[in-house]
């Protein structure tokens, strides 16, 4: 039998998930709009659809662990808790942005938060995310670095680099795979031997699951689960989250390589309705309830829009400030 959302988690826990999809979707949305005005220029990756897995993920792990993300960042970074304005300043190139508007879409950063950065290169954060795991290690930190990236960076060398020495060294990486079955427009079966992504790593002895990534509920349960057994370990982990981007690999692609049956049966599974269904039907909340919660996120990302605009361009001398090589 089911069991229902009472006996997995807190009215305010399954409430919080839903409010912070809603926030991510509306944010996105409101992305692309900007994007068709000429505020937002340059390359626009967005995440509509896939919001279960960046916050059923972000809920399995703790503050103090690291997050790296490829160049669909923006909701990663809005869920580990940067503040909605700065991105959507950083998107414009505005001086308030996240990183001063130096680093726009794909190079949200913020270390205070130990979100560790979007990675415009494909498979660039691998590397990464295993030697802030071997740092962590050699400092004898309790802290998980998670490392989300897409299906296509799955067949760069810098994956298989990582994933060979995060085992030959067990360093403590949880390695989130958001599988949403295109690298751009190429099918995953096109481009993969094995399309079961998730059975790749048996070669480097790294155990790993396949999780429904439309599922906040199962996302949460499966990363927290992960995490505990990676930071228990000292163990490298891989989760292969299936799911699916509602809109193309970026504002440029109009995603003519699916077909509209294809879509639709996705965007019937959307993480947010079915999860307000269920909040309906178990009794846990009611749409009157579920409306204020979206007007809510409406304001907050119509108030980070007012903020980009009205933010000053940063200075001419700012582009000489934070190199470091």
């Amino acid at each position: 039998m089911a069991e229902t959302l009472r006996e997995l988690l807190s009215e305010e826990e399954l409430l919080g998930f839903y409010e912070q999809m809603v926030l991510c979707r509306e944010f996105e949305e409101s992305c692309a709009e900007q994007y068709s005005k000429g505020h937002i220029t340059g390359f626009l990756h967005l995440y509509s659809g896939q919001e279960a897995v960046a916050v059923g993920c972000t809920a399995g792990l703790q503050q103090k662990d690291y997050i790296l993300s490829a160049y669909r960042d923006h909701a990663q970074a809005i869920v580990r808790g940067a503040e909605p304005k700065k991105v959507m300043a950083e998107l414009f190139g505005k001086a308030t942005g996240l990183c001063k508007g130096k680093g726009g879409s794909m190079h949200l950063f913020a270390p205070e938060l130990n979100f560790m950065g979007g990675y415009a290169i494909v498979g660039g954060q691998f590397p990464i995310a295993t030697g802030l795991a071997w740092g962590s290690q050699l400092l004898e930190e309790d802290r998980v670095t998670a490392c989300f990236f897409g299906d296509g960076s799955m067949n760069q060398g810098t994956f298989h680099e990582s994933l060979n020495w995060s085992r030959l060294w067990d360093l403590p990486v949880l390695f989130v795979c958001e599988n949403n079955f295109y690298g751009i427009g190429t099918e995953v079966h096109r481009a993969s031997a094995q399309a079961a992504l998730h059975r790749r790593t048996c070669g480097y002895d790294i155990p790993s699951e396949k999780v429904d990534g439309m599922d906040v509920i199962a996302m949460y349960q499966a990363t927290k689960r992960a995490a505990e057994w990676v930071r228990e370990r000292q163990r490298p982990y891989f989760i292969e989250a299936v799911t699916y981007r509602f809109r193309g690999h970026s504002m440029s692609d109009p995603a003519k390589y699916r077909s509209s049956s294809e879509t639709d049966v996705w965007k019937s599974r959307d993480p947010i309705i079915n999860l307000s269904r269920r909040l309906i039907e178990e009794g846990m909340a009611n749409q009157e309830r579920l409306d204020e919660i979206t007007r809510r996120c409406l304001a907050q990302v119509e108030e980070s829009v007012r903020f980009a605009e009205e933010s000053p361009w940063p200075e001419d001398g700012e582009v000489w400030e934070d190199i470091y090589v």
